[in-house]
């Protein structure tokens, strides 16, 4: 069943060994997703699910990684850190069998797919205190939003099948354009962005984020907002209030950590 819920960002810096003397400018991102992990821990958490944007993305297929133990590094990134790590394939099949019958096309890939720093990042933290978790990686595609959202059901009605304690993550950064140092360039709109799905997700306003004006979003230069909107499509059937826990862009791009209380009064 669906114990825990957030949002993570993934920049390969807030790794110790890659950030070094750049991690004292991201404290309360650091700080947040320390916090995160030992709510994993507390949840007895067995499995987690992370939606990222960096895995297979295809155009109209939803993608999950479907070898039996997945591997990943940070060389690409001047680190040698790597992680190997059980996938739960129980998970897997199912979140593929009720996205087939809502009609959301869905591919599991078994090419030996390492993971990504999208999956990454996150992980290292949130699987700190909890060694022996499995994972289950999710890409998704560029069909619209009300498919994420759908297909974010989907993840749900899968998850509910499991009987375990199971954390579904949306791993993203947001607007790449906040400074004029920013890796994507500047624009007014990178701010203007984060502020305004930030007011939405502490309002509930899950309709507005999913009608997000498209000129706003491609000026923003975003990276997590379909991870989001799959999230919310998760969540949706159920109440919860989201907490933001910290957000800040010290190098110009935006990273919000968050959690989705659920609330007791679900069931």
């Amino acid at each position: 069943m669906l114990k825990f819920a957030s949002i993570c960002p993934h920049p390969p810096i807030m790794i110790p060994s890659i950030g070094k003397n750049h991690l004292s400018e991201i404290k309360s991102t650091l700080k947040a997703m320390n916090e995160l992990g030992n709510r994993i821990k507390k949840e007895e958490i067995s499995t987690i699910a992370i939606i990222s944007p960096h895995g297979p993305v295809q155009m109209d297929t939803m993608s999950i990684n479907g070898s039996e133990t997945i591997n990943g590094n940070f060389l690409q990134f001047g680190d040698d850190t790597s992680m190997k790590i059980k996938n739960n394939l129980d998970l897997v099949g199912n979140i593929k069998k009720i996205s087939e019958i809502k009609n959301i096309t869905t591919e599991i890939v078994r090419d030996n797919i390492p993971l990504d720093h999208g999956v990454m990042v996150p992980l290292y933290f949130l699987k700190k205190h909890s060694p022996e978790i499995k994972i289950v990686s999710i890409a998704f595609s560029y069909l619209d939003f009300e498919k994420h959202f759908e297909f974010g059901e989907a993840i749900y009605e899968a998850i509910e099948t499991i009987d375990e304690n199971i954390a579904l993550i949306a791993s993203g950064d947001l607007s790449h354009r906040l400074i004029p140092e920013s890796p994507s360039g500047y624009s007014p709109k990178g701010k203007e962005f984060d502020e305004l799905l930030i007011k939405y997700l502490k309002n509930n306003e899950v309709s507005e984020i999913i009608n997000l004006n498209s000129e706003l979003i491609e000026n923003a230069g975003e990276c997590g907002l379909r991870s989001i909107i799959i999230l919310l499509g998760a969540l949706s059937s159920l109440k919860y209030k989201f907490q933001k826990m910290s957000y800040e862009g010290p190098f110009g791009v935006g990273y919000l950590v968050g959690e989705f209380k659920l609330l007791k009064n679900n069931k």
